[in-house]
C-alpha cells in the first residue's frame, strides 16, 4: 500500500488524484521519528553488514523481551512466518489446520505453502475473530493445529481456544499480524500459543520500511529449527540439516523496527484515543467496533458496520475520504481456493460481515479535524437513508 499525503491540491479533470483524507498516511509517523530512523539507517549502512547480523539479533531479543517470550526469530514477511511456524511444528502434507475465512488470504496461503490443508471456520459476530464453537466442530482425526487470527487489533478468545487446543492435543499458532501489543486477560497476544507469527508490513502498528516478519516461541528446539528453516535449513554455511527456504530478515528492517519498538505502546494508546473519538461520534450512526471484555484492542483498523456500506463508501470517496474493506471476499469464496470445496452460504456470519464492514481512516497523525470530517460525512450520508 502506498503512503498518501494528507492534503492535496484540487484534482485536474482526467487525472488520478489522492483523497484529501487518505485511508492511510505513513508520513506523519516517519516525520515524528525521523531522527531515530535516520540514525538506525545510517548505522546499518556504515556497518557493511546487511543480512542476519547484530541488528537482527538485537531486535529479536528486544521483541521477545517486549512480549515476554523466550525466543523471537526474524523472517522476511508475515506469510513466511506462518509457513515456517507450521513447518517447525512438523505440520505439513496430510495435516489439517483450522483457521478463519475472514482474514487476509496470506493466512491461508501460509498454511498451503507448508503443505497442510486449511479448514476454514466461521467467526464471532461481535469480534470478527474465530468462533471457538465453530473451531471445535471442525476438528477431525487429521487436525493438527488451530490458527486463530487476532483481527483488526482485537484478540481472539484465547481462553476458549487454548482450552480447546489442550483438550485435543493440538498445536496452537497465533496469527498476530494485526495485533502488535494487543492483550488478552492482560497477557500479550503471541504468548498463548506454541508459536505465534507477526508481520511488520509498513502499515502495521509496529512497521518496517518494507516486508518483515517474525515467529516467536518459548521452546528452544523450535526456535533452533526456525533459524535453520529461514536460511536453507543450514546449520552452518556449508551444511543443510533440513530443506529450508530463503526468508531472512535484513539488517535495515531490523534496525528500523528496533528504533520504533520503544514507542509501540504510546502509539497504540494514540490509536485507542482516536477510536474512542470515533466511537463517541458514530455510535448512533453505524455499528462501531465491539471490544471483548477480556481484550485490550490496539485498533490496527477501525472497522464499522452498516447495511448501507456500499453507498456509504461511494459517498465518502466522492467527498475525498479514503476507505477500504477488510475483507470484501472471504477466503473460502476466493477463486484461488475454490478447490477447498466451500460454497456461498457455508460461513454465514463471515459472509454477512463481508457485505457490511468498512474500514475508516485511523493512523498516527490523523488530526482531530480530519477525524471529525470523516465522522460527519458518515453521519450525514446515513441520515439521508432514514425515512
Amino acid at each position: 500500500m502506498n503512503a498518501a499525503i494528507g492534503r492535496i491540491a484540487p484534482c485536474p479533470i482526467g487525472a488520478v488524484c489522492l483523497p484529501m483524507i487518505p485511508f492511510h498516511n505513513l508520513r506523519p509517523l516517519a516525520e515524528r521519528l525521523a531522527p531515530q530512523l535516520q540514525a538506525a539507517s545510517q548505522r546499518v549502512l556504515a556497518s557493511g553488514w546487511y543480512v542476519l547480523g547484530p541488528e537482527v539479533e538485537a531486535f529479536e531479543h528486544a521483541w521477545a523481551n517486549y512480549l515476554g517470550v523466550s525466543h523471537a526469530v526474524g523472517v522476511a514477511n508475515g506469510t513466511d512466518a506462518i509457513e515456517l511456524a507450521l513447518r517447525a511444528a512438523d505440520i505439513g502434507p496430510g495435516d489439517e489446520v483450522i483457521t478463519v475465512a475472514h482474514t487476509a488470504v496470506a493466512t491461508v496461503c501460509g498454511i498451503e505453502r507448508a503443505g497442510a490443508r486449511p479448514v476454514l471456520v466461521d467467526i464471532d459476530a461481535a469480534t470478527y475473530t474465530m468462533d471457538p464453537a465453530a473451531a471445535a466442530a471442525a476438528i477431525t482425526p487429521r487436525t493438527r493445529a488451530i490458527l486463530p487470527v487476532h483481527l483488526y487489533g482485537q484478540p481472539a478468545d484465547m481462553t476458549a481456544l487454548t482450552a480447546l487446543a489442550d483438550r485435543h492435543d493440538l498445536t496452537l499458532i497465533e496469527d498476530c499480524a494485526q495485533a502488535h501489543g494487543a492483550r488478552w486477560r492482560d497477557r500479550p497476544v503471541g504468548t498463548f500459543g506454541d508459536l505465534a507469527t507477526f508481520s511488520f508490513y509498513p502499515t502495521k502498528n509496529l512497521s518496517a520500511a518494507g516486508d518483515a516478519g517474525a515467529v516467536v516461541t518459548n521452546y528452544a528446539p523450535t526456535a533452533q529449527r526456525l533459524r535453520q528453516l529461514r536460511s536453507y535449513g543450514q546449520v552452518n554455511r556449508d551444511s543443510s540439516a533440513r530443506r529450508g527456504v530463503n526468508s531472512r530478515l535484513d539488517e535495515l528492517q531490523a534496525a528500523i523496527l528496533l528504533a520504533k519498538l520503544p514507542y509501540l505502546d504510546q502509539h497504540n494508546s494514540e490509536r485507542r484515543e482516536l477510536a474512542a473519538e470515533y466511537d463517541a461520534l458514530l455510535r448512533d450512526a453505524v455499528s462501531t467496533p465491539h471490544v471483548a471484555a477480556d481484550a485490550r484492542h490496539v485498533y490496527h483498523l477501525y472497522v464499522v458496520r452498516s447495511p448501507e456500506r456500499d453507498r456509504l463508501r461511494d459517498e465518502l470517496a466522492r467527498q475525498g475520504i479514503g476507505t477500504l474493506v477488510h475483507y470484501p471476499l472471504p477466503a473460502h469464496l476466493q477463486p484461488a481456493y475454490a478447490d477447498l470445496g466451500y460454497e456461498s452460504g457455508s460461513l454465514p456470519v463471515t459472509e454477512l460481515a463481508a457485505r457490511e464492514i468498512l474500514s475508516l481512516p485511523l493512523y498516527i497523525g490523523l488530526s482531530p479535524g480530519q477525524l471529525e470530517t470523516v465522522a460527519t460525512a458518515v453521519r450525514s450520508t446515513l441520515a439521508e437513508a432514514l425515512p
